[in-house]
This record gives C-alpha cells, sequence and structure tokens, in this order.
C-alpha cells in the first residue's frame, strides 16, 4: 500500500502540501499486510492511550476503536460473500470516515485473527495496493464517501485452505493534524472457496419410461495448489426442467462420492435438461451445472 495524499479528493490542500506521514505509517509500508495492519493498530493505540493518560486510567485494547475519525456504513463486496476461485479477482469495500478535523487518509484491511496489534494473533489479512479514495460531502463538511479495492490472488494470498470463514474489516487513517484513527472491525464478510459441477445425462434419446443414468462431478477451489479437487460428501440436488418450461424442479438429493463423484437414476417423463445444484456452505459457495438435455422418444 502506497502511504501518499489524494489532495484533489479531500479538503485542506494547503495543510496536506506539508504533512509529514509518522513513521508508524511509513513502517506499514512493506509488503504485508499483517505487519502494516498491526503497525497502524498499535500506533493508533498508543495514540489514544497517550491521549488520555492525564485524564483517565481507561485502558484502550487494540480492538477498540480509536481517534477522532469515526468509520461506519461499512460494506464489503456489495453485501454479498466473497467466492474466491484460483484465479485473481477484485473486491470493493466503501464506508464513510467522518472527523470535524478532516480525513488526510485512510487504510483498509480485511483480516482474520483475535488481535491486530500483534502478527502472532492475525491468522490471516489482505491489503490494497493503492489507497482507498475518499471524497468529502460536498454538504457535510467532515463526512468522506471512501472505496478500497482488494486484488487478491487466492493461490497465494490466501495461503492456507482453513482461511475460509469470516473475516473483519479494519478501518484506519490519520486526520489533518496527523493524529491516527483506527476501527479493526466496521463490518465483516465471508470468504468462501468457490466449486464448480458438471453433468452429463445418458442415454439420449431415450423412450419415455426409461432409466436416465446422470453422472457428474462437484469440485471446489484449493487455494494452496492454485487448482479445484473433488468435494467429497456434500449433498447434491439433482433438478430438471422441461423443454417448454423456465423453471428447474427438484428430483431427488444424492451425497457426492469418491473424488466429488456424482451418480444417480431417474425416469425419463419429457423431453427436457438434467442438471446438479449444490448450496452453499459455511466455506464453500454455491455453483449449478449448465444443463444437459434429453430427448424423450
Amino acid at each position: 500500500m502506497r502511504i501518499r495524499v489524494a489532495a484533489t479528493v479531500i479538503s485542506g490542500a494547503a495543510v496536506l502540501s506539508a504533512l509529514v506521514v509518522p513513521a508508524a505509517a511509513q513502517a506499514a509500508q512493506g509488503p504485508d499486510a499483517r505487519a502494516r495492519l498491526s503497525s497502524l493498530s498499535a500506533h493508533s493505540a498508543g495514540t489514544a492511550k497517550s491521549a488520555n493518560a492525564a485524564s483517565t486510567a481507561k485502558t484502550v485494547r487494540p480492538m477498540d476503536a480509536v481517534g477522532d475519525i469515526s468509520f461506519s456504513k461499512g460494506v464489503v463486496n456489495g453485501g454479498k460473500d466473497i467466492v474466491l476461485s484460483t484465479t485473481r479477482q477484485s473486491v470493493t469495500a466503501t464506508y464513510t470516515a467522518t472527523s470535524a478535523n478532516g480525513v488526510a487518509l485512510t487504510e483498509a484491511f480485511l483480516w482474520q485473527g483475535t488481535d491486530p496489534s500483534s502478527v502472532d494473533t492475525i491468522t490471516g489479512a489482505l491489503g490494497t495496493d493503492d489507497d482507498p479514495v475518499c471524497t468529502e460531502s460536498t454538504t457535510r463538511t467532515g463526512v468522506y464517501s471512501c472505496k478500497a479495492v482488494f486484488p487478491i490472488s487466492a493461490a497465494t494470498d490466501m495461503k492456507y485452505n482453513g482461511a475460509a470463514g469470516t473475516w473483519k474489516l479494519a478501518l484506519g487513517g490519520y486526520d489533518l493534524s496527523v493524529n491516527a484513527s483506527f476501527d479493526d472491525n466496521v463490518t465483516t464478510a465471508k470468504i468462501k472457496k468457490a466449486s464448480k459441477l458438471t453433468v452429463n445425462a445418458a442415454p439420449e434419446p431415450v423412450k419415455k419410461g426409461k432409466t436416465v443414468t446422470v453422472t457428474g462431478k462437484l469440485t471446489r477451489a484449493n487455494w494452496d495448489t492454485g487448482t479445484y479437487g473433488g468435494y467429497a460428501g456434500q449433498k447434491v440436488v439433482l433438478q430438471f426442467r422441461k423443454k417448454t418450461s423456465s423453471t428447474y424442479t427438484n428430483v431427488k438429493g444424492i451425497t457426492a462420492g469418491a473424488g466429488g463423484a456424482l451418480k444417480t437414476t431417474t425416469k425419463a417423463t419429457a423431453d427436457g435438461y438434467y442438471r446438479f445444484s449444490f448450496a452453499t456452505n459455511t466455506a464453500t459457495g454455491a455453483s449449478t451445472a449448465a444443463g444437459d438435455y434429453v430427448d424423450v422418444k
């Protein structure tokens, strides 16, 4: 993440021309998102402790929201699950940053773990290549609409398959007086592995009332290998759509076997399309095979 200030999208350009970014923020320029996240978290918490030392004995934990910039209205990926395949994808987060003292810059992270102030307690972290873009409201001074883009390459960024699950959006930043702010849990998002389904219905054509055998395979993304592997033991539904209809109906449920293999039979009743459908679970995104047409004589 490049630490920079876009004077065209924030107020106080004259002040920003002389802005000196704190050493902690400079240290956050490294490629490791975990190190950047813990650096900003620890710096923000330390700033809050110093500010409160003379007036209160309250201990500010790293997971507390600190600083005069408040972050709200966080939405990741439009509120939908983040389903990662084995190729590079971009995920967008939007949020509002509010400060009576202006906003010089913000930083955004997606992370898993228990404490963002230590790399030892962060089990996963994703950063942005560029600083989020924040634009001040034309009607409300000190209110900024921000957008961050996370480029994610699952094969390298999601080092362990177990990283699927709930992630938190952490936001930090500096106001025009270079005071640090941080909130480690503005909102949450689900990151899941993409799945795929194939299907083949035979024989074709088939006589009405005879048996149709439907086979296929359920696979899902393996972030360690950058490939798709068989996903066994999962519930899959066989569906059918008549040639004259636009709606699929459930025929029966089956369980994927070794290597994600699928096989079942049904009776031929009319010309139409057969497909398999897999519903989402806590770690895997939903998928549906393209329908395979069978001509019934």
